[in-house]
């Protein structure tokens, strides 16, 4: 990576419900944002035990990779260049990959470090500084590993899904984390609710964006519509701009990372 002075911005990508495009929009947003501008240094970190990210941008299947995520959080002398693998599936995007041993890291922090909730910042410590954006694709819960993104993080997004009945349900308790996080994060930033699998002319989707608005105050001024073509994307291990470039919701991707990087005074 060119070693070049610049301002991260850390972003996670948080919500504690599954299915709710976290880990479509963190590739996706990693994927636009390289593209803005060939400078553009951009890394994915997949936090989800599940590491559908790395399945997906990844050359190896997660299982195989020695240096993952869950090696770095327990390792504290562990050499952050060797988690970092630079070649993936879309150019101008490095991975950090997740794997199911995740689910133990939550208790082993726990018993071995004094500040569990800032193990992810510390580790990652060295990328502050070197490369333009840190996107953190979260698990589906309120845990650790949630909270060591929050407390890592610079900014973060909230994905609601506009077109469940129950979209916002709940999203009360995220918002109440993220409030005790800033406590040892206070510079967190919110750039937004994004409404995912929205459409406009629907009743339900208008009225959740109406409550998300009252309840977030900020709603991110894209909407990402919902389509066939994520499913053939992660079919094919590619981006929705590698796939489909003129696609609505491929282009309504490059106008969130245009807003990313706009709210964050970074490079466009």
């Amino acid at each position: 990576m060119a070693q070049r002075v610049v301002k991260t911005k850390i972003i996670a990508i948080a919500n504690h419900k599954g299915g709710v495009t976290k880990t479509t929009t963190s590739i996706n947003l990693c994927d636009n944002l390289a593209q803005l501008n060939e400078r553009n240094t951009v890394v994915l970190i997949d936090m989800d035990p599940q590491a559908n990210a790395s399945k997906h941008i990844g050359l190896d299947h997660p299982a195989k990779i020695t240096f993952n995520l869950a090696e770095l959080l327990v390792n504290p002398t562990a050499d952050l260049k060797a988690f970092l693998y630079e070649d993936t599936q879309i150019e101008g995007v490095t991975l950090i990959y997740g794997s199911l041993s995740l689910e133990t890291v939550p208790d082993i922090i726990k018993q071995e470090d004094p500040r569990p909730n800032e193990v992810l910042k510390a580790r990652i410590a060295p990328l502050v500084g070197v490369v333009d954006y840190i996107i953190l694709d979260c698990p589906p819960n309120l845990g650790l590993l949630t909270m060591n993104a929050l407390a890592a993080a610079t900014h973060y997004i909230i994905p609601v899904e506009s077109g469940a009945a129950y979209g916002l349900y709940g999203l009360a308790d995220l918002q109440e984390r993220i409030n005790r996080i800033k406590k040892i994060n206070p510079e967190l930033s919110f750039l937004g609710a994004l409404l995912v699998k929205h459409d406009s002319r629907l009743t339900l989707c208008q009225d959740n964006e109406r409550d998300a608005i009252s309840m977030f105050g900020t709603v991110v001024p894209v909407r990402i519509s919902q389509t066939s073509k994520v499913n053939q994307s992660i079919a094919i291990s590619r981006s929705l701009r590698m796939l489909d470039r003129n696609n609505k919701v491929t282009k309504q991707y490059v106008e969130l990372a245009a807003y990313v990087a706009e709210a964050t005074g970074g490079s466009k």
